[in-house]
């Protein structure tokens, strides 16, 4: 959780707009010095571009200095290349580089943020002002300088300067909270508690629910008032967003008679916060270039920040990088509250990577830790589900269960999950019991809908009903393609096929490239006499690559048609209209 609501791209055309020429996935396919020795400078530039065009930054970082070497007056590969290091998080070469790009280019406004930000980690704090303020260009931007020239004031024992920086700047509304947040916690590192409370006081105000905000306030309040009132803003919070490890800690210390530490105790820590909130906020806000630069300077100034590191293996996973993303989840100091939680996240990566028993594995020694680690718990269910391992995953979702002895409608999806895994392993009478648990917490559930009123359609019971359920979810969710899938399958079940076809079409409109759907609407088509564009269908349903045990079905369909009957539920139907 981040405690502001930046606009989803203002002000970073400035950084966002060159990071850009450099696509910004990482990668371990880094060419080794042999092979760079063997290329001359235009094939290490096509090399660099292509890998660029592949979204591998570190590879495009090698090559791209592999042609400095032989053209070292060459402007656009030392731009390049400085960006290729700073995308791919090495910071220290960045840095390196940046100092060239100025001698070329005094005004490079990336550069001197790094520049400065290399200042501030030196404790060269005049300096760092200098570049910092030459780093500015639209909203972002200017925050980030001011915010970063604040913290290089404290470091000069300059607290009223830097206070006096930050209420200076104007601009939209959201830099308020930034503004009083920064300016509390520079207040309250130099031992102005008075001051730095109103303003930690005044950032609350605007934004309870902003976890370093609730952190800030909240030690304050422990060190200058009582652990109760501290005790209170931790425990609001904690109904809004239940069991945050940070805030369970900081509870536990509270009960315990402990004080809080300070959010930010030095200058490098303030402007580690700074580049952290913004970078995780733009991240998730659309502006991933300048994320993960702000991010990567972040861990540069703090490299074991758990949030900077959980908020870059995130956005990792957002760019579809999970090897990345478990490098960082292993960066994650083991005594940080944090770390299960980035334990847990890497498992769920390294089952993306197919390293799935490595990832049980991890999560089993979890719960082994922590019987009672009900997310843990969740993760290696969802795993096994994924896998279709359904009887194993409904054991492993029973003990999420055990753990909530008074359901709510928070728990819905638990019962739904083992409801799934039962229905997979022909255990209806549970999945059915789950299902409608699942219903009962959450009325109106449209996956649950779904799931349920199909099962019954298939098996020819409450086909009333059922119908009725698929319907309610299509309503609330019109554009998802396969809750759309269903409605049409379950035409199709009962024998409806011109509605079937209709549905199915729609769906395909939706999810064009998904194989179960493309099947379906195959079988639809021959049903209504379209034998060709059903022939289409299954030959499009066999190029995505279907589940293995679907495969064969499809390519008897392509050899031969379907049978003349293949309904029995529509034979039900017309025996029981009613689905008694």
């Amino acid at each position: 959780m981040t405690p502001w609501n930046l606009p989803r791209f203002a002000g970073c055309a400035a950084i966002a707009a060159v990071v850009a020429a450099i696509p910004i996935t990482l990668s371990a396919q880094v060419p080794n010095p042999q092979e760079l020795s063997d290329i001359s400078v235009s094939g290490s530039y096509l090399a660099a571009r292509h890998a660029g065009q592949q979204r591998e930054a570190g590879a495009a970082a090698a090559y791209y200095r592999a042609a400095l070497r032989l053209d070292p007056k060459n402007s656009s590969l030392l731009d390049r290349a400085f960006l290729s290091f700073l995308v791919d998080g090495d910071v220290d070469e960045a840095v390196r580089y940046a100092d060239r790009v100025l001698q070329n280019d005094k005004n490079d406004r990336i550069a001197r943020l790094v520049v400065g930000v290399r200042g501030l980690k030196l404790k060269q704090y005049a300096p760092a002002r200098v570049n910092l303020a030459q780093s500015i260009r639209g909203p972002i931007t200017d925050l980030t300088a001011t915010l970063l020239s604040a913290w290089s004031l404290y470091g000069t024992s300059d607290a009223k300067g830097a206070v006096a920086a930050i209420d200076k700047l104007t601009g939209p509304d959201w830099y308020a909270i930034f503004k009083d947040l920064h300016a509390g916690m520079i207040l309250d590192a130099s031992g102005n508690a008075k001051e730095a409370g109103k303003r930690l006081a005044n950032a609350y105000k605007l934004d309870s629910s902003a976890l370093r905000v609730v952190e800030a306030y909240g030690s304050w309040l422990s060190r200058n008032q009582s652990s109760k009132d501290a005790l209170e803003v931790f425990e609001a919070f904690d109904k809004v967003l239940p069991k945050h490890p940070l805030v369970m800690a900081a509870m536990e210390k509270l009960k315990a008679g402990e004080k809080l530490p300070l959010l930010a105790a030095n200058p490098q820590a303030g402007a580690a916060e700074t580049l952290y909130g913004l970078g995780a906020s733009l991240g998730r806000r659309g502006g991933e270039d300048l994320g993960l630069v702000y991010l990567q300077l972040s861990l540069y100034l703090s490299p074991s920040h758990p949030l900077a590191l959980l908020s870059l293996a995130d956005l990792y996973e957002s760019l579809k990088k999970p090897e990345f993303a478990i490098k960082v989840y292993e960066r994650v100091p083991a005594n940080s509250p944090l770390h299960r939680n980035a334990a847990i996240q890497m498992a769920s990566n390294l089952d993306s990577l197919d390293r799935t028993p490595e990832a049980k594995k991890q999560l089993q020694t979890l719960i082994g830790e922590h019987p009672d680690d009900g997310e843990a718990i969740m993760a290696l269910g969802n795993i096994l589900r994924a896998r279709k391992e359904f009887n194993e995953c409904a054991d492993v979702y029973s003990k999420a269960v055990a753990l909530v002895p008074q359901p709510t409608k928070a728990n819905w999806v638990v019962f739904y999950f083992r409801g799934i895994c039962y229905e997979r392993s022909k255990q209806w009478d549970k999945a059915e019991a789950d299902l409608r648990k699942a219903l009962e917490l959450f009325p109106e559930q449209p996956h649950v809908l779904n799931y349920l009123g199909y099962s019954w359609i298939d098996q020819g019971v409450h086909l009333d009903e059922g119908m009725d359920m698929i319907k309610r979810a299509v309503a609330a969710r019109p554009d998802d393609g396969y809750i759309v899938d269903s409605l049409g399958w379950a035409y199709y079940r009962l024998g409806n096929y011109e509605e079937a076809t209709k549905q199915l079409e729609r769906a395909i409109e939706l999810k064009p490239e998904d194989p179960t759907i493309n099947d379906h609407l195959g079988d639809a088509y021959w049903r209504v006499g379209r034998s060709l564009e059903a022939n289409f269908q299954w030959a499009h349903a066999r190029d995505l690559k279907p589940d293995p045990e679907d495969l064969p079905k499809i390519l008897d369909k392509l050899k031969n048609g379907l049978p003349e009957e293949v309904s029995s539920q529509a034979k039900a139907a017309k025996k029981d209209p009613n689905g008694g």
